[in-house]
């Protein structure tokens, strides 16, 4: 009987997946279906699946479309009062003919926020400051996205925080996380150059491939010269190192606080005096940035950040009938970012269908959720005995890190990776394989809240993302798996 349930597993995932990678059946309808079936087929009842897994589900990433929405209404908001346009402009005027610099600026600004960021708030908040400043340059909707998401999973890559969860859960020290993060960084950065050279071909720009090879070599090489220096710099100049760095924090906390305030006070002195009747007054193309400053140095809540944004916006654009603006821009908010919302009540009933729904199950059932215990047996019995298997077997499965598949760390990915160890596999090699399948999960999952939100946004099909990443994402993770397998076996 298990043996009929996991092909019919098997099937049902490959099956809608592909539906969806060719564009057969969309997404908004194909999660839900997968996740009605995959339970039902797991042995959990018709009623616990609807109101487990559809019900439930629905709601397991309520912050996540919450924080969409608010995101959206700021989003609205910047368009409707001119803000975005004129800050598209400008940053036009200042950038100049140079799409490849800017957008390999963005990139870097990008990965170095989200070495410590994270959350579809914080990816929202950057996003309505990048976007527009790529779009400036003439840089295209599937380009500016796909940087955008290479950014963010290069970033992620050496976020600390995300390592805690391979310290913890594998045993690892932070030494061996910290070696492989670097190089899986280097693999990542390497390939984003060559898709953002190829990309930017295609938008039809004039590259000069000789110049960006130039400037690529001597980026790495500093890179690679600091990282060296810092690692042979004694231990108490390291710590010297850090406590000024910690002094210039808090100052710079306190210099941001004033500039807050004098932001406000400027704005609130201009609408009182009502000289905002002309075109976008400067200070108000800091809206996108004021609750950015209030995530990144005071780490204030993302829906409170967002709500001050649109209060900075909404004061520092006032002019006549601004009121009635700022209304429609909240209800415009909350529909244009709908099909984003519908989709991620998707995913959050494919969670639940995989994953479990959370909580305290055991009294309905005691062995814990059907589903993954059906899936443990099988794990434990395809787990690579040498490195060639090990990059051979995981490169030809590396695709179900998509769509919550057995490999997302989002999905079963960590449980699978708890399998794995219990059977004696090296945890440093399941590390690898978790950090170099992720790229795929990362960039070119459509189920992720942050690739539905970008395609929502630059009006782009979230198909189309996946479509154009993973050829990239696909190497990455090839190459990383045969530099793990070169590590720790």
């Amino acid at each position: 009987m298990a043996t009929v349930q996991i092909v019919l597993l098997i099937v049902v995932f490959l099956s809608l997946a592909a539906l969806m990678f060719f564009r057969k059946i969309p997404a908004l309808l194909a999660l839900p279906i997968m996740a009605f079936f995959i339970p039902i087929i797991g042995g959990i009842s018709i009623n616990d699946t609807v109101q487990l897994v559809l019900g439930k589900g629905s709601t397991r990433l309520f912050e996540a479309y919450t924080i969409a929405i608010f995101g959206s209404m700021l989003s609205v908001l910047l368009q409707k009062t001119g803000v975005a346009e004129s800050f598209i402009k400008i940053g036009a005027e200042l950038s100049g003919d140079k799409p490849w610099i800017i957008a390999f600026i963005m990139l870097i600004l990008i990965s170095l926020l989200f070495t410590t960021l994270g959350g579809l708030g914080a990816i929202i908040m950057v996003a309505t400051v990048v976007l527009p400043i790529m779009a400036s340059v003439g840089v295209g909707p599937l380009t500016t996205v796909g940087v955008f998401l290479i950014g963010l999973s290069m970033g992620g890559i050496l976020n600390v925080g995300n390592w805690a969860v391979y310290i913890t859960v594998l045993g690892l020290r932070v030494d061996q996380v910290r070696s492989f993060a670097l190089v899986m960084f280097g693999i990542t950065f390497t390939v984003s150059l060559i898709y953002l050279t190829i990309q930017l071909y295609r938008d039809g720009h004039d590259i000069n491939i000789k110049k960006i090879l130039i400037r690529s070599v001597i980026f790495a090489a500093l890179v690679t010269f600091a990282a060296f220096a810092y690692q042979t710099i004694d231990t108490s100049i390291k710590e010297t190192i850090g406590e000024a760095l910690s002094l210039i924090g808090y100052a710079f906390q306190w210099i941001a606080g004033i500039l807050i305030s004098l932001l406000f006070l400027a704005a609130a002195i201009r609408m009182a005096r009502g000289k905002n009747n002309q075109s976008p007054h400067w200070i108000s193309y800091f809206t996108p940035i004021v609750p950015l400053f209030l995530i990144l140095i005071f780490s204030i809540n993302f829906i409170a950040a967002f709500i001050v944004g649109l209060l900075f916006g909404f004061i520092s654009t006032y002019r006549k009938n601004s009121m009635n603006l700022l209304v429609r821009s909240i209800l415009e908010g909350g529909s244009v970012v709908m099909p984003a919302v519908a989709l991620m009540l998707g995913i959050g009933m494919l969670l639940n269908a995989v994953m479990g729904p959370g909580g305290d199950i055991s009294a309905i059932y005691p062995q814990g959720w059907p589903v993954l215990n059906l899936l443990k047996p099988v794990m434990t019995q395809i787990i690579p005995k040498n490195a060639f298997v090990y990059v051979a077997l995981f490169t030809l499965a590396a695709p179900l890190a998509l769509y919550r598949g057995p490999l997302n760390v989002w999905g079963m990915g960590f449980g699978i990776a708890a399998i794995f160890l219990t059977s004696g596999m090296n945890p440093g090699a399941i590390m690898g394989l978790l950090l170099s399948v992720g790229q795929i999960q990362g960039i070119s999952d459509p189920t992720n809240t942050q690739n539905v939100w970008l395609a929502n946004e630059m009006r782009v099909d979230v198909q189309k993302i996946l479509w154009n990443t993973i050829p990239y994402t696909w190497t990455i993770a090839v190459l990383g798996l045969i530099v793990s397998a070169l590590m720790f076996y």
